[in-house]
C-alpha cells in the first residue's frame, strides 16, 4: 500500500477550513477531557446557562517549521477568572460584538498587535464554562507567518507555544488529581513542558484535536 502524502501547511489549512464548514465533533470529543465533576453540575447547568455571558478564545495557528503552532497563555493572578491557569487567548464580548471579533481583539489586548490579519477558518462547539458563568465560542484563525508577540504584563505571565503535533501526541495526555469544592478528583489533563492543561481549555483543545485528527487522516 502507498504511504499516505502528508499535507503541505497551505493543504492542511485549506483541509482545516472545510471541515469546520461542516457538522462538528461537539460534546462527546469535548468530554473526552471534560473534570469528572462537571458531570455532577448538569442538575444546575440549565439555570446558569439562562444567565451565561458569551465570550471567545482563539487557536492562531502559525508555521512552526514543518508544524503548525498556537500560543497559549499563563494567566496572572491579577485577572478576575482562572487565575494562574494555561488558557486560550480570549475573554468577554463586548456588547454588539461577534465571537470572531471578541476573540481577535482580546487576542490583541492580551499577546500585543498582529503584524499580519488573521485569516478565519471557522469556530468549534460553543462551551459552557460554569465557574465564570461565561459561554464560550472558540474560533480557529491563521496567520502566514510566527507573530512576535508582546504580552499584557497584567494578564499574562507567560506565553506558551503549543504545536499540532504536540496535541496529536497521546504521551503528553495525562490524569492528575486537583481538589474542587473540597473534594479530590482525578481529572484529565495535557501537559505542555512543566505545564498542565485542563478544564475548558483542554476541552476545547480535544475537540479540535478530533478536528485535526480526521483532516489528516482523509485523502490528499
Amino acid at each position: 500500500m502507498a504511504e499516505r502524502t502528508k499535507p503541505s501547511l497551505q493543504e492542511l489549512i485549506q483541509k482545516l477550513r472545510e471541515r469546520l464548514a461542516r457538522p462538528l465533533p461537539g460534546a462527546p470529543a469535548q468530554w473526552e477531557m471534560a473534570p469528572p465533576y462537571r458531570r455532577a453540575w448538569t442538575e444546575r447547568l440549565s439555570e446558569e446557562l439562562s444567565r451565561a455571558r458569551a465570550a471567545a478564545v482563539l487557536i492562531l495557528l502559525y508555521p512552526n517549521g514543518p508544524d503548525l503552532a498556537f500560543p497559549l497563555t499563563r494567566r496572572t493572578f491579577h485577572v478576575a477568572y482562572h487565575k494562574g491557569q494555561i488558557s486560550l487567548p480570549g475573554g468577554a464580548c463586548e456588547p454588539g460584538e461577534s465571537p470572531a471579533e471578541a476573540a481577535l481583539r482580546e487576542t490583541e489586548e492580551e499577546l500585543g498587535p498582529l503584524d499580519d490579519p488573521v485569516e478565519l477558518l471557522g469556530s468549534l462547539t460553543p462551551l459552557f464554562v460554569p465557574p465564570s458563568g461565561f459561554m464560550v465560542h472558540p474560533v480557529i484563525g491563521c496567520l502566514p507567518r510566527r507573530p512576535i508577540f508582546r504580552p499584557a504584563p497584567i494578564e499574562v505571565a507567560e506565553v506558551l507555544e503549543a504545536t499540532l503535533s504536540w496535541l496529536l501526541d497521546p504521551r503528553h495526555q495525562g490524569e492528575e488529581e486537583r481538589e474542587v469544592d473540597g473534594v479530590r478528583w482525578r481529572i484529565p489533563v495535557f501537559r505542555l513542558g512543566d505545564h498542565t492543561i485542563w478544564g475548558a481549555t483542554a476541552m476545547i483543545l480535544a475537540e479540535f484535536r478530533a478536528i485535526v485528527r480526521e483532516v489528516l487522516a482523509s485523502p490528499t
